[in-house]
Formats: C-alpha cells, structure tokens, sequence
C-alpha cells in the first residue's frame, strides 16, 4: 500500500491543476493561483514521500512529469490567456482599470504550455539535473505568472496616500500591460529551455559551508516576503535566476585561474 502513497499524493497535485485550469476560464485568477500554490506543495510531498518511504517506481516519475504538464504548463498558460483576453480588468482602491487588448495577443499564452512540455522532456532524459537544474524550473515559471493577478487584484493596500496610490497604478499598469505580458512569455519560455545552470533547494547536508547559497536565498525570500507580500514572489524568482547566473560566472572565472 504505501508504494500508492506518493503516486496519489501526485494525482491531487493533478487534480488541483486541473481546477485551476476551470477557475482561469472562469475569470477567478486568484483562486486559480491558490490552486497552483497548493499544487507547488503537494508536488514536493510526493517525492518527500517517496524519499521517506524508500519508493520509487518509473510510473511515479512519469506520473509527476505528467502532472507538472498539467499543474505548471497548462495552468499558468490558461491564466495568461485569461489576462490578455480583451474584456479583463482590474478594481484597484474602488477604481476599474481597463486594459488595452489586441485579440490575438492572447494566443502567445499558448508557449507556456509548449515550452513547459519541452522543458520536462528535456528534465526526464537530461542526466546533468539530478542535483542541479538546467533552465527555469517549471513550478517556478509557474509561480512567477500566478503572482501577477494576485499582485494586480490584493497588492491595493500598499497604496497608503496620493503618492503611494500613484506609484501603484504606474506598477499595476506595467505588469498588466499585453505587451509587458506578451514580452514575459517570450522571455520565460526561452529561460525554460535555455542552457542556464541553476542551483536546487536540495540540502544533502545542513552545513553552512555546502550550502551557503541556499541560506542566503532562502534568507533573502524570507526577509521580501514579510516585507512585500504578494509583489516578494516574482522578486524571488528573479532573485534565483541571478544568483544562479552570478554563482555560474564566479565558478568559471575561479576554475580559470
């Protein structure tokens, strides 16, 4: 019995990817985003599990890669196409703001899912990612275009008199933007499948030494997110990606020397 236990730990992750997909088409962005949230969650228990019970099976894997597809490809794409649909909008402080959209802008939400597959397929077969990734991880991805609607619809409280009010709508403005959003999509899905080494939160050890960078970013997350909310997660993620390239380019230039 305890062999299933991860595999149904993955078929929930599935199941919550699946309602985000519904909540995205039924304009509820926010709980679509609740959903992956979970979903990023229970994605790490099933191979927590796994690790745990000493299970392991070739269908657990597919099964995982299967439901990420789902969870960290599809949904996020569908929330994307959701926002750049031509009727969205956004009340901030009791005001509507209304986007500007082209219809067709909205079909380049569709990469998420195609350069999400890509990614996973490159991740089952690549045998340099067991303790290290290569190419934006897809739950991060995923995270990353989650936030934004979470951002544009609940980050209001920030704005505490005129000038704060002022440069809040200046930022919900940008990251609501179909060219902001068109030009993110291009951006990560490249990131996804590019050959750029980055580090995973994976601790074979707790000494400082081996895992210092670790530490650092999950120290940094922590400070950004009490101190800015919902805006701390695209932050964080930008965050792992330069740390990630800084650490990559101090390792070429010492091993140079």
């Amino acid at each position: 019995m305890k062999k299933h236990i991860p595999n149904f730990i993955t078929s929930l992750n599935l199941v919550c990817g699946c309602l985000a997909i519904v909540a995205a088409f039924e304009n509820r962005l926010d709980d679509s985003a609740i959903l992956i949230a979970i979903a990023a969650v229970l994605d790490f228990l099933d191979g927590f599990a796994a690790r745990l019970l000493n299970v392991h099976s070739e269908i657990g894997k597919q099964l995982d890669s299967l439901a990420d597809m789902v969870t960290f490809g599809v949904a996020p794409g569908m929330i994307l196409y959701t926002m750049l649909e031509p009727g969205y909008n956004v009340v901030v402080d009791g005001h509507t703001l209304n986007f500007e959209r082209y219809e067709f802008i909205k079909y380049l939400a569709l990469l998420i899912p195609v350069f999400s597959a890509v990614r996973l397929a490159k991740f089952n077969i690549d045998t340099r990612q067991s303790d290290s990734f290569i190419g934006v991880p897809t739950p991060a991805n995923c995270m990353l275009i989650a936030s934004i609607p979470v951002i544009l619809m609940h980050q209001n409280g920030y704005s505490t008199n005129a000038d704060g009010s002022f440069a809040l709508y200046s930022f919900i403005e940008i990251i609501g933007n179909q060219w902001f959003l068109g030009a993110l999509i291009l951006v990560m899905s490249y990131l996804m499948v590019a050959e750029l080494p980055l580090f995973a939160l994976k601790f074979k050890s707790f000494d400082w030494q081996s895992n210092k960078l670790r530490y650092i970013f999950l120290s940094l997350s922590a400070i950004l997110i009490v101190s800015t909310q919902f805006i701390s997660i695209p932050i964080i993620i930008v965050l792992y990606i330069l740390l990630s390239i800084a650490t990559g380019v101090f390792k070429t230039g010492t091993s140079t020397k």
